[in-house]
């Protein structure tokens, strides 16, 4: 469990930017196990709180999220570890009406998942689980299943992203399950990823019918109005993309991640580049070396600006596959390009 009253604070330290190791064998509370409870958080030892506090606490994680999507995790995430262990542990412990005690603590849950998102976009993946864990313990206390479902989900994306396949379903499942009421926009949000979990453990038809159940959902979703900053058609563009590649239909796949391209919010920045980036790897992979190489130019647009381990990942292999081809002109000119926006750790 992350301790909120000791925390992350310090980026450059070892002993906790070392925990990378991702845990199959995690152990994950199920919705039951974990309404109600909140052992570890006890009130009335320190300052009695309201409700301007929680909408502080909510604004604040709005904002670390903004950040994130334009600049990357690697600056914000710093920010919300200090924030969490200097001001909303205090909180946790504060005296507070009922509600206000519910609220805080469904806030605290948002936060964590945000820190715990942060922390897989820098590639320390045994802090993100601990993050993500600690937010389903709270979201549990403060009965809130919203926070609790995107959480499982948040863990299935890190899996799969892992190609921990099982382990993403299962997640995938769980969130899925724990959240009957579910409106459209969640319920697309919830499938699609299900959707990429199932196709990359070779399950077509339920990928197939997961996709089918996130395109419908969205339909519904988008005809009551556009929800900016939720779970939106670049996003199940994307789904589609990788439950595409997953099955071996790669054109399709190309397709539907020009699509997202297309009609992603330009404030999205980080997943602008890695999004980019794997659409340029595919390209290349069906030999269309110099669409392949316009499309990593266009990532490299964005990159200077992101401080992301996943977006590095992305322009280390563009750095490995374009190497062979250095005779073209376009690859030749990618990569000269490339040696001046890219960190020297990436050029090694």
């Amino acid at each position: 469990m992350v301790d909120l009253g000791r925390g992350d604070v310090d980026p450059s330290r070892r002993s906790v930017l070392g925990m990378s190791l991702f845990s199959v064998a995690l152990t994950v509370p199920n919705w039951p196990d974990v309404v109600g409870r909140m052992e570890e958080v006890q009130f009335g030892r320190t300052q009695r709180i309201g409700m301007p506090e929680v909408d502080m606490v909510i604004a604040m994680t709005e904002r670390v999220s903004e950040l994130d999507d334009q600049f990357g995790g690697r600056h914000a995430r710093p920010m919300a570890a200090a924030f969490l262990v200097n001001t909303v542990a205090p909180y946790l412990r504060a005296t507070a009406p009922e509600p206000v005690r519910k609220a805080m603590m469904s806030a605290a849950a948002d936060l964590c998942y945000l820190t715990g998102y942060m922390a897989v976009d820098e590639g320390v993946h045994g802090l993100a689980q601990q993050y993500y864990l600690k937010a389903l313990e709270l979201a549990g206390a403060a009965e809130d299943h919203l926070t609790y479902c995107t959480t499982l989900r948040g863990m299935s994306v890190q899996a799969v992203d892992l190609r921990h396949g099982r382990q993403a379903k299962r997640l995938a499942d769980a969130a899925s399950a724990a959240s009957p009421q579910a409106g459209p926009r969640m319920r697309a949000f919830l499938a699609g990823q299900q959707a990429h979990a199932s196709a990359q453990i070779g399950d077509r038809s339920n990928a197939l019918m997961h996709l089918r159940e996130a395109e419908v959902a969205m339909e519904k979703a988008e005809s009551r109005g556009k929800a900016f900053g939720s779970y939106d058609p670049a996003a199940l563009n994307y789904h589609v993309s990788q439950v595409r590649y997953e099955l071996g239909e790669l054109s399709g796949s190309i397709k539907a991640m020009q699509e997202s391209d297309k009609v992603r919010y330009s404030v999205y920045r980080r997943a602008r580049v890695r999004h980019r980036a794997t659409l340029a790897e595919r390209q290349l992979e069906v030999g269309h070396l110099e669409a392949a190489c316009a499309t990593w130019n266009l990532a490299l647009d964005d990159y200077p600006q992101v401080q992301s381990g996943r977006a590095d990942e992305r322009i280390q292999t563009m750095l490995k596959l374009i190497r062979p081809h250095l005779r073209n002109h376009a690859a030749r000119e990618l990569h000269e390009r490339a040696q001046l926006v890219a960190p020297a750790s990436l050029l090694a």
